[in-house]
């Protein structure tokens, strides 16, 4: 039986809310498609790659979460490990639906290092876990 630390319960259970934000925006960019929401061809674009990237990377942020756990990481490293990822999900999609709302818009606000900030986060736990569940061995 997979038992999880408490900190990988509470990461996991902000995602899982945080994926009620996905199937919104899911939603939304069905009526973008549809012409129901007037949309630029950025925003658009925008759109789908926001939405693309908070699915894959929840799904994977729930991966890093349990694989955090088969590592002795703690402290700092483990919560980049466990966080990082999930952070990602959140943050660089934030960025690319805040950088290009407003009517008409076709050009990404200053919301786009929003993306950027997602990008490293994402790096980090990524690099940080693997580096971790390479240095583990029982």
């Amino acid at each position: 039986m997979l038992k999880l630390s408490s900190d990988a319960a509470w990461v996991s259970a902000i995602l899982l809310l945080a994926t009620i934000g996905i199937e919104f925006g899911g939603t939304f960019l069905m009526q973008v498609i549809r012409g129901a929401e007037p949309a630029t061809e950025f925003q658009l674009a925008y759109a789908r790659a926001g939405h693309g990237h908070a699915g894959v990377f929840a799904t994977l942020g729930l991966v890093t979460v349990i694989l955090t756990d088969a590592t002795q990481l703690t402290g700092i490293a483990g919560w980049v490990a466990r966080a990082g990822v999930p952070a990602a999900a959140i943050l660089l999609p934030a960025g690319f639906f805040l950088s290009s709302a407003g009517a008409g818009r076709t050009k990404a606000n200053r919301a786009v290092g929003l993306i950027w900030v997602g990008a490293a986060a994402f790096t980090a736990g990524v690099v940080t876990l693997a580096i971790g569940l390479l240095a583990y061995r029982r």
